[in-house]
């Protein structure tokens, strides 16, 4: 490793609602953070402890040309797609899916209760909290319709692996030394997904690939992300690297700290948004538009579920 990144843009989460009225923090999300996080989208942190902020949840709405990949720190969602599709992703589990040509799904955010495993409630401690993240990834032109797919992923299946300076990575999607996490990138983003966590008076050199956007949200704690910067970031907060250099160096003072690390590489090509759609011109945009409208949006009528 021979040039550390470093610090070029700062997110900071803005309040929002979106779904039905999920209460949400959104870090990254429209035309002006897309051109700079490419090939990442969206971001969004949920999580409360009032039923009411997410209860209504996320029901039946139409995606086309990305991925999303949902997180759960705790809690439950409940999912179903326009194919009969269906399941249940709990506390630590990861749902990763390929929109592709279009299909409609509903997520709907549920308070563990009685008759949810005695370990998950332990794990939460307020047994009404959900909380956790969904990203969205662009797909590249050549694969804007490709088959939908669904991949969920229970946490214990996710490799969790402890460094010799005390650091505790999750390896979602990519690879962290020898291991290598449950996601792959399919469709040439080449993601790198890493929830990580740290102990005090720590440090941690991070390998990523030089030319890649890389992108740093924090989540709990603090520390110093870049050795030629002082200044002090806090949980909200999402940073975005320079594309040279093949690491990043994260120090942690007198406080423990968490964040998940994004990596991927860039496409560089047009972005046209429609609300959940995202494609590469104006008449792609049309014509889905014009496929909702005469009930044409789902063009594979058999979409993938991946156990």
């Amino acid at each position: 490793m021979n040039h550390e990144k470093q610090i070029k843009h700062v997110f900071t989460g803005q309040e929002t609602y979106d779904g039905a009225g999920v209460k949400l923090n959104r870090i990254l999300g429209g035309h002006l953070s897309a051109q700079i996080t490419d090939p990442f989208l969206m971001l969004d942190h949920f999580g409360s402890s009032k039923v009411e902020d997410y209860i209504k949840g996320f029901p039946w709405h139409p995606h086309r040309g990305i991925e999303t990949v949902t997180y759960l720190l705790s809690g439950k969602v409940f999912h179903e797609d326009s194919e009969g599709n269906r399941g249940v992703i709990h506390t630590n589990d990861l749902q990763w899916m390929t929109a592709g040509s279009g299909i409609f799904h509903q997520e709907m955010p549920k308070p563990l209760d009685e008759t949810d495993p005695e370990e998950l409630l332990k794990a939460v401690g307020l047994p009404t909290n959900v909380s956790g993240f969904q990203l969205w990834i662009n797909l590249p032109a050549k694969h804007k319709m490709t088959m939908p797919t669904y991949r969920d992923i229970k946490g214990n299946g996710v490799p969790l692996v402890e460094t010799e300076g005390g650091a505790r990575v999750k390896i979602i999607s990519g690879s962290f030394g020898n291991n290598e996490g449950p996601f792959d990138g399919l469709y040439g983003t080449d993601p790198t997904y890493l929830d990580v966590s740290m102990k005090e008076e720590s440090e941690f050199i991070i390998p990523v690939k030089a030319g890649y956007t890389s992108l740093l949200y924090v989540i709990g704690g603090k520390g110093h992300f870049d050795s030629s910067d002082d200044n002090s970031y806090f949980p909200g907060q999402a940073l975005v690297y320079s594309q040279e250099g093949d690491h990043i160096r994260v120090r942690t003072e007198d406080s423990p700290l968490r964040f998940i690390l994004l990596s991927g590489k860039p496409m560089n090509e047009p972005i046209w948004w429609h609300g959940p759609i995202v494609m590469n011109s104006r008449e792609q945009i049309n014509e889905a538009v014009h496929d909702l409208q005469t009930g044409n949006f789902v063009r594979e009528k058999n979409p993938v579920f991946v156990d």
